[in-house]
């Protein structure tokens, strides 16, 4: 077990209504920390108030971005037990993610740890409405102040956590996607398979002017070719041609995402065609010709299933199916969100009971 010390926050906050959560908008009293050295590894493991972390000007993670991040969710159900979502699968996650960037990894079981640690203290923080949750957001930056290019040798881990409402406040209305043809956001061989901070950073000049266009989202595809769909914003993404259901391979260029990796074991289990393989958007082009392209959505934690209305490219729109949410997009909703509440059977063990 890890030795934990609890510093309770003097005063607590206010908890703002379910209505009026949002996403991201709120933070719990308090957070956890844990400091990394090369003479004394991870130590001090201390559950504190939420605050600033200290950071001096010359920290590396200001200069050189080490900084790695997951997200997952806490939800309550019914019957009023706490259940985290593939609660290791994000710790490893986050671990591989450090290793990428040459950082001191936490051990997923550490990361486990400490997140149960300060959730059952901010217990009272999870909200019970529908469609509501507490975030959970692990990071880990580098602390060690130099300027010189090379790994640092220290490094902070923290855990935030962050009361969330439905990501849809209407239910899963399909969104219009932008196609972005020319800026790329990761290439083979560079940082795109990680969740580090610099991938969203690449992508905001982009989805600033999708959103100019009035697009939700930007539509990324390969670095090389500008040909094959890769993902949809920061999510991942399937498309429906017939009766097949489409994604793009693991290559490196996008996260290997926990709800897509859930999404596609659903579909296997329902007995579905499902493929992971290279996907043009010329063919995408060419089943819409033929009436069957009949879904594109994404997949994530923060919206669990994103269904797109339709799709923009520069001489003009492809509506997708009837510009509703589709079948596949709806069952996969509504079996995610009713496993994660504790309404439907968790027949894979993905959910984690935190008392």
């Amino acid at each position: 077990m890890l030795p934990i010390e609890v510093q309770r926050a003097p005063t607590l906050k206010p908890k703002p209504s379910s209505e009026g959560l949002g996403f991201g908008k709120y933070f719990t009293d308090h957070m956890f920390r844990m400091d990394y050295s090369p003479e004394r590894g991870w130590h001090q493991a201390r559950i504190l108030p939420h605050g600033p972390l200290g950071l001096d000007p010359g920290a590396a993670v200001l200069h050189y971005a080490q900084a790695v991040f997951d997200g997952s969710k806490v939800f309550r159900g019914k019957d009023g037990q706490l259940r985290a979502f593939r609660i290791d699968d994000h710790c490893k996650r986050l671990h591989s993610s450090a290793e990428r960037l040459a950082m001191a990894p936490v051990p997923p079981e550490l990361a486990r740890e400490a997140i149960e640690a300060l959730v059952k203290v901010e217990a009272d923080w999870v909200p019970n409405a529908p469609g509501t949750a507490l975030y959970v957001r692990p990071t880990v930056i580098a602390s060690e102040a130099f300027l010189g290019v090379r790994p640092a040798d220290k490094y902070i881990f923290f855990v935030i956590l962050s009361p969330v409402g439905s990501y849809f406040s209407g239910g899963a209305e399909p969104v219009r996607i932008w196609v972005e043809q020319q800026a790329t956001r990761a290439a083979k061989g560079g940082l795109g398979g990680a969740k580090a901070a610099a991938n969203y950073a690449a992508g905001l000049q982009a989805s600033m002017e999708a959103k100019k266009r009035g697009y939700a989202q930007v539509l990324w595809l390969d670095a090389a070719e500008h040909r094959y769909i890769e993902e949809v914003g920061t999510m991942n993404l399937f498309v429906r041609i017939g009766d097949e259901v489409i994604t793009p391979p693991l290559e490196g260029t996008f996260l290997p995402g926990i709800t897509r990796e859930s999404a596609l074991q659903l579909m296997r289990d329902w007995g579905m065609k499902v493929s992971e393989r290279k996907l043009a958007v010329d063919e995408m082009r060419e089943a819409h010709k033929k009436g069957e392209l009949r879904e594109v959505f994404g997949t994530g934690t923060a919206a669990v299933i994103s269904p797109v209305g339709a799709l923009g490219f520069r001489e003009g729109q492809l509506v997708i199916g009837d510009g509703k949410v589709g079948e596949v997009s709806q069952r996969l909703y509504d079996t995610l969100t009713g496993i994660q509440y504790g309404t439907q059977p968790d027949r894979h063990g993905w959910m984690t009971v935190i008392k």
